[in-house]
């Protein structure tokens, strides 16, 4: 991703996108972008959000098509990212010293 189309779409992204998502306690973060499609993923609450196909097309891709014409795609990458197996592994390691404090 050349340097010049990287600070386009993360300027759509912190102006137009993250303040949408940072209502529910989300973020998005670029994963890629070759032969015109940008990769993007979901953080926070908005990872595995059941309207997050609707969020994508809604809010991510059509900003971001409009500031930067050689995005032709947005596509969504699911999974689990990595703040979210770090999030994961803190409550089940918060829950288990609660139990080890209850014995």
């Amino acid at each position: 991703m050349s340097k010049e189309l990287l600070k386009k779409i993360e300027r759509v992204l912190e102006e137009k996108v993250r303040p949408e998502l940072g209502g529910h306690e989300g973020d998005i973060e670029a994963v890629s972008f070759e032969d015109g499609v940008l990769k993007v993923r979901f953080l926070g609450k908005c990872s595995n959000c059941p309207s997050a196909t609707l969020t994508l097309e809604s809010v991510v891709a059509s900003a971001v098509r409009e500031a930067a014409p050689e995005v032709r795609e947005v596509v969504l990458v699911t999974g689990v990212s990595d703040e979210t197996w770090s999030m994961a592994k803190e409550i089940l390691k918060q829950r288990r010293e609660q139990r080890e404090n209850r014995d």
